[in-house]
């Protein structure tokens, strides 16, 4: 462990907590609204201190010097399927973010959200969140991230805002693509889809040849279990999965046609381990599942972020 400390808010089923875990932060806090999330968060960490509540009644005073506060605060106000209404929507929850900060006065910050943030129409709505953080005493940044770049079998753009303590900032940078390739879907998911023996499962495989499309959770005013809209669900056609919902099991050794993926196999594209578990029926699951921050991205983000911090202890150990 590195003995750095972190705060996360909008936690959801966990990704993003779990790619700062494997960069070495210890979580004092995670704040999350949706009771499903939260016992999602118990059943797979129960020593981590699950605070379930409205992020706008918390107070983070207590958590006044932690090193890092992150979160993933939620994509609809940004995103072209929620109308991007920005400030104007309720569920934007950046203010709240800030006020954390002030609050909590972390050494850094890490937020991330949908591609759409970076849209023209958000310009001024980013230059005030940067201005903000500025007064605060941070350099600020952000970055469109691929999660196909880290290890990810998906086509899963994100954007992440980071910022450093002015006087910390010096060694932090974004992280560099991997070099290797990640796996195509059905070499990701080939054991999985044959878990009953499907005679199909081979060839599957090979027509499945690519990385996924990116997986959308849907809120809780939209959309069921299924795999996106018209275009991704082509997508999926593409590589032989039928994106009209989700299969509660496998294909069964004589199926024939297209087959469902699981959640199972839902959360393994999005890089959760297969010892993760999610609390809910396939809904509230794979709601979770398709909001996440994948668990990879979030590591190499807090990784850096971690050099950064402990770089300036380094160096002046080394002169």
């Amino acid at each position: 462990m590195t003995g750095l400390t972190s705060l996360e808010i909008c936690s959801g089923a966990g990704g993003q907590a779990l790619g700062m875990e494997l960069a070495g932060f210890q979580h004092l806090g995670l704040v999350e609204i949706e009771p499903a999330a939260c016992r999602t968060l118990r059943m797979n960490r129960p020593e981590w201190n699950i605070i379930e509540g409205d992020l706008h009644h918390f107070d983070g005073t207590p958590f006044k010097g932690i090193d890092l506060l992150a979160g993933g605060v939620p994509c609809p106000p940004f995103s072209r399927a929620g109308k991007q209404l920005g400030s104007e929507d309720e569920r934007d929850l950046f203010p709240q973010a800030i006020r954390l900060v002030d609050e909590c006065r972390p050494k850094a910050v890490m937020l991330e959200n949908v591609r759409g943030l970076l849209d023209a129409v958000f310009d001024d709505y980013r230059n005030k969140v940067e201005h903000q953080l500025e007064k605060l005493g941070y350099k600020p940044g952000w970055r469109l991230l691929n999660a196909s770049d880290y290890g990810v079998s998906q086509l899963r753009p994100r954007v992440v805002f980071v910022g450093i303590k002015k006087e910390l900032s010096e060694h932090f940078v974004w992280p560099e693509p991997r070099q290797d390739s990640p796996p195509t879907v059905g070499r990701l998911l080939y054991d999985l889809m044959k878990e009953n023996g499907w005679k199909g499962a081979d060839e599957w495989r090979e027509q499945a040849n690519s990385i996924a499309p990116t997986l959308v959770g849907g809120s809780k005013k939209h959309g069921g279990p299924d795999l996106g809209p018209t275009r991704a669900k082509k997508a999926w056609a593409a590589l032989g999965v039928d994106g009209h919902g989700l299969s509660d099991e496998a294909p069964e050794a004589d199926f024939i046609g297209m087959p469902r993926l699981t959640t199972r196999m839902t959360a393994r594209i999005q890089g959760f381990p297969d010892s993760w578990v999610f609390s809910g029926r396939k809904t509230p699951a794979y709601r979770q599942i398709g909001n996440a921050f994948p668990p990879l991205v979030a590591k190499a983000v807090a990784e850096k972020i971690s050099f950064c911090l402990t770089s300036k202890k380094v160096f002046s150990l080394a002169v």
